[in-house]
């Protein structure tokens, strides 16, 4: 989440008039992330007793096409129990607005805290909640590609340039020889399935060791279905630097998710790979905004190298050592 669209409280107010939402009380911009402006609304309520809302206006790097799966696969998923945050329509039964020249809904606000350094409870709860959500998505009938695929990170890498050494000096020829192992490694025979493809701890809302709620949906897409426990292995298991490797949150994170869906030897002895394209994809995007955001965008950048030290260590790593089996 991030604000790259300031719109102000009048507008704001005046937006909430087409819902059963009562009127505006405060407006906060929400900083972290990196892909649309994000909103923390504080309403009357309609029946005065006060209300929270997320406002989000969706930026360029979201195809406003794309809109419809995501709600859709909101829909799908909570219905079966799956405790995500869905598309408010307004009094018409409209669900996608205009609003400051974007594309922008209302959004259910769930309670509970994104946290920064998991417990092993946490990791273990995350990693449940990842496979429970993998079972609620069966039968979800939408598909979406994935633009972060590989051949998207050859994009990626191919407008980022000589501007990879600027980051670190010979980043732009360690980034060509993972994509070229890459290109001979990855797994095509894998189950596919809709993954979320974005499960960090800040999309992830927790009271205690409790999962709340799953959020950011906006890279959720079909793919490689073990890819994505290994986008949330690469995002809950080391310091935020990436120098630190915590074993005893991987293997509760992996324990969470082989109970409540699990992984077959196939996935398992595919996982160090999967990783290490988790980690080039993060590195890579987090290069290209590290190069690209604007000056005075209300965002925080995010360090490229924090992930090629996950990706250094991936790939000296076993499936094992990953899924603490």
């Amino acid at each position: 989440m991030a604000v790259y669209t300031h719109v102000p409280a009048e507008e704001i107010d005046a937006f909430l008039t087409r819902y059963d939402a009562g009127r505006l009380v405060s407006a906060k911009g929400i900083a972290e992330g990196v892909e649309n402006s994000n909103y923390l609304l504080e309403t009357t309520g309609a029946d005065g007793n006060g209300h929270r809302y997320i406002l989000t206006l969706y930026e360029k790097r979201v195809d406003e096409a794309d809109l419809p799966f995501f709600m859709n696969l909101l829909d799908h998923l909570g219905a079966r129990g799956c405790l995500v945050p869905r598309f408010i329509p307004d009094r018409e039964g409209t669900r996608l607005q205009q609003l400051s020249g974007r594309p922008a809904c209302l959004i259910e606000f769930l309670t509970g805290i994104s946290v920064t350094e998991p417990t092993i409870g946490q990791a273990h709860a995350a990693g449940a909640a990842l496979g429970e959500m993998h079972r609620a998505a069966e039968g979800f009938a939408g598909e979406r590609r994935n633009a972060l695929d590989l051949p998207g990170w050859h994009d990626l890498a191919a407008k980022c340039g000589d501007d990879f050494d600027q980051i670190a000096p010979g980043l732009k020829d360690r980034v060509a020889q993972e994509l070229a192992f890459l290109d001979a490694h990855w797994p095509a025979d894998l189950p596919r399935a809709v993954i979320h493809a974005d499960l960090f701890p800040d999309n992830v809302l927790m009271l205690g060791d409790e999962v709340t709620g799953l959020i950011d949906f906006y890279f959720s897409c079909t793919d490689i279905r073990a890819y994505d426990l290994a986008v949330t292995h690469s995002a809950w298991v080391f310091s935020n630097d990436g120098a630190t490797w915590f074993g005893d949150r991987a293997s509760a994170l992996c324990a969470g998710y082989e109970a409540a869906h699990g992984l077959s030897d196939a996935e398992r002895a595919a996982f160090p790979i999967l990783c290490r394209g988790a980690a080039l994809r993060f590195m890579l995007t987090r290069a290209y905004d590290w190069i690209n955001t604007p000056a005075d965008a209300l965002v925080t950048r995010k360090d490229p190298l924090a992930f090629l030290r996950r990706l250094d260590f991936y790939a000296a790593a076993t499936p094992a050592q990953l899924l603490g089996t």
